[in-house]
């Protein structure tokens, strides 16, 4: 009888609370799909980094487990407190508690378990539509094939069913302390409100807003730069978003008592009552769902973000097919040729040198004057600390300056398809990153860029160059100065570049080969065997931040799919995180109100029986719900809203992509509202099918 009883009530579950019983199927298939990476033997065989992606989706479905075991513990408390009177006649018939929690246990485990197996089956398609995104963004073909890891499965089994029993368990003891008085109240309990010292409450209304207010100048100031100062502000925005709830409530329910203008327009008065209740029964869990849309708001910005850098500076980054560095001046690159014209087609090769006037005025300016590296440079009074930077050991730029003849110059731009340059004999000009530029303007302004750096007639500025030309150390750090060649030729050789144009594509080991090469590179970058020098390094990799990428060897076939890899790394479980915290904050919101439709029926009964028609109470119960299903969307979408621009900001003006600093949350705001639309919707339907269904 048990067992008949359990499947009845498991029917009328999944239908009372389909919304969630679509979510948990939703949340299986996005488990699944991901957990697939993890285990997947040719993402493992790709790339040797491939252990980056099994780790952030790994830290991605840890959160992801605990939010979900939120819901699972939520929904089944709810549901329980639901049926409370339910289980009270159950008692009152005769049936045990052991029986009782038994019988629950099992209809929640057979509502998770039909959530299960079409999540799993759904998951596989979402795995492949996943999988065939991954390569094309990293540019592999991808051939639809199924691939079912019993570890992959048996992970996912085991994040969703412990989820489960944990929460099922915590109910079973509940269960054993309640009576049938308990059983026959509970849902009353969860109806009483209790409204005391809502005076003094309400100033956590103004408080919070004004605390989210310094936060965001705080932050746009950029004087949160310590992590002390951060933790501390982060500790007080969680709080703020709890307190604002309750100061919210309690400003709504001293409006109303003092009978302000706003609750006679309308049908304000009930939807005031109606919210401010809510919000009194709901504050923790209205918080909850505030910071899981905050979280998913940022998740989707992040990921948004590192997409953009892929489509629109990775090609910049590696101009040449092929690109070696040496740390002998004097290397003619005869073993890498080798390599290269033995798995490709040369279409030509260049080797050259980049020379030093054994200055570094550019080099002290830049650590001086970029604001990457602040002020670790700089004196108390504000000029450059020559000492410190004498000492420097970093690799962001090499011991001197780092400079180009001009015929190279020009051969490396035809290379590349750009058009030649002119330099007088007495001038010379710099080819710097965009971003750098953008950054400083000119700043060679007051150097002595001379012949000799000694005692020369400094040579004159002809302009700035900024196009893709491989600076994150093969041709300079950032910049290289480029000089007529019989300038060059009274300059000391630095280090020797190897520049190849191939047919086609480069096979996908050919940047393993030239790494597996040996060179003595290593063994004269920190010491002056190679030419006397005390301090002599000449190799760096400029100021890049936030991705970075610097190799002596670069084959842009092979270090673009790489790179692109990593970055999926970040924005896999960016939007994974995203999307699962918006779907599960959002069934949330939807099981909420629908299962209160049938003790809201009663009040729009009373009101079309004042004289409401079927229209209005419909637009009441639009306005209703919005304002319920807007307030944490809206209230989140301000607070990510301050940390995305600032963040937008700091990632636009440190990786140089040419983005407007609002793109990256309005995007993120459209993909949330377009999920949220769509939530909303199933939940105006039913709520309004329930309220109509006596009249």
């Amino acid at each position: 009888m048990n067992r008949k009883l359990a499947v009845r009530n498991v029917m009328g579950l999944a239908k009372d609370y389909l919304v969630y019983f679509l979510t948990m199927t939703f949340v299986t298939a996005l488990m699944f799909a991901f957990n697939s990476i993890l285990f997947s033997k040719d993402v493992q065989n790709m790339f040797e980094v491939a252990g980056a992606m099994a780790a952030m989706v790994g830290l991605a479905t840890f959160f992801v487990v605990l939010i979900v075991a939120w819901l699972i513990h939520y929904m089944v408390r709810f549901i329980m407190e639901k049926r409370s009177r339910e289980f009270g006649i159950y008692l009152l018939i005769g049936m045990k508690k052991k029986e009782i929690a038994g019988l629950y246990m099992r209809e929640n485990l057979l509502l998770g378990i039909g959530a299960f197996l079409p999540g799993m089956g759904l998951g596989i398609l979402i795995q492949q539509i996943l999988m065939s995104v991954l390569y094309g963004m990293i540019q592999v073909n991808y051939h639809l094939h199924l691939e079912m890891n019993r570890y992959c499965i048996l992970m996912t089994m085991s994040c969703y069913g412990g989820c489960y029993l944990l929460a099922l368990f915590r109910c079973r003891r509940k269960f054993r302390k309640m009576n049938i008085h308990d059983l026959m109240e509970a849902q009353r309990k969860n109806e009483e409100i209790v409204e005391k010292h809502e005076g003094a409450k309400r100033w956590l209304l103004p408080l919070s807003l004004l605390f989210l207010v310094v936060f965001g100048v705080l932050l746009l100031q950029g004087w949160l730069l310590n992590v002390g100062s951060i933790l501390v502000f982060l500790v007080g925005l969680v709080l703020v978003i709890y307190l604002f709830y309750t100061g919210l409530s309690a400003w709504l329910i001293c409006y109303v008592r003092k009978k302000g203008k706003a609750i006679y327009r309308g049908q304000n008065l009930f939807l005031m009552r109606q919210f401010s209740s809510k919000l009194k029964s709901m504050r923790f869990t209205m918080g909850t769902l505030t910071s899981l849309f905050t979280i998913a708001f940022l998740g989707c910005s992040a990921a948004m973000m590192f997409s953009d850098y892929q489509d629109q500076i990775l090609q910049d980054k590696f101009p040449f097919d092929v690109h070696a560095y040496s740390s002998d001046a004097a290397d003619d690159f005869a073993e890498e040729l080798e390599v290269i014209e033995n798995h490709t087609t040369v279409k030509e090769s260049y080797v050259y040198s980049i020379y030093t006037d054994k200055t570094a005025q550019v080099n002290h300016w830049l650590y001086t004057h970029l604001q990457y590296f602040g002020d670790k440079y700089l004196k108390a009074d504000g000029t450059a600390d020559r000492e410190k930077l004498k000492k420097e050991q970093e690799q962001s730029y090499c011991s001197f300056d780092t400079f180009m003849g001009l015929s190279d110059y020009n051969h490396l731009r035809k290379m590349l398809g750009y058009d030649p340059v002119h330099l007088e004999d007495d001038a010379y000009l710099v080819h710097v990153k965009e971003r750098i530029y953008q950054e400083v303007g000119e700043f060679t302004k007051g150097m002595k860029i001379a012949e000799n750096a000694n005692d020369g007639t400094p040579l004159r500025l002809a302009g700035y160059q900024t196009e893709p030309f491989s600076q994150d150390g093969h041709n300079g750090g950032d910049y290289v100065i480029v000089v007529p060649d019989r300038v060059i030729q009274k300059m000391t050789p630095f280090y020797a570049e190897l520049a190849v144009d191939i047919k086609g594509k480069a096979p996908a080991d050919l940047q393993r080969r030239l790494e597996n090469i040996e060179d003595d590179a290593e063994s004269v970058d920190y010491k002056g065997e190679a030419s006397g020098e005390s301090e002599w390094r000449n190799w760096c990799f400029g100021s890049d931040t936030v991705v970075t990428y610097a190799a002596y060897y670069v084959v842009r076939d092979n270090a673009i799919p790489e790179i692109r890899y990593i970055l999926s790394t970040v924005i896999f479980p960016a939007f994974y995180i995203g999307l699962v915290f918006v779907c599960v904050a959002l069934t949330v919101l939807t099981v909420q109100q629908l299962s209160d439709a049938s003790k809201y029926r009663f009040r729009y009964e009373v009101l079309g029986k004042l004289g409401l028609g079927m229209k209005e109470i419909s637009r009441l119960i639009f306005k209703q719900l919005g304002v319920y299903y807007l307030c944490p969307a809206l209230f989140a979408a301000g607070i990510s809203g301050v940390i995305i621009v600032y963040i937008s900001r700091k990632f636009i003006f440190y990786t140089g992509v040419k983005t407007s600093v609002l793109q990256y949350f309005g995007i993120a705001f459209l993909l949330f509202f377009g999920v949220y639309a769509i939530y909303f919707a199933v939940t105006y339907i039913g709520f309004k099918r329930s309220v109509e269904e006596r009249r």
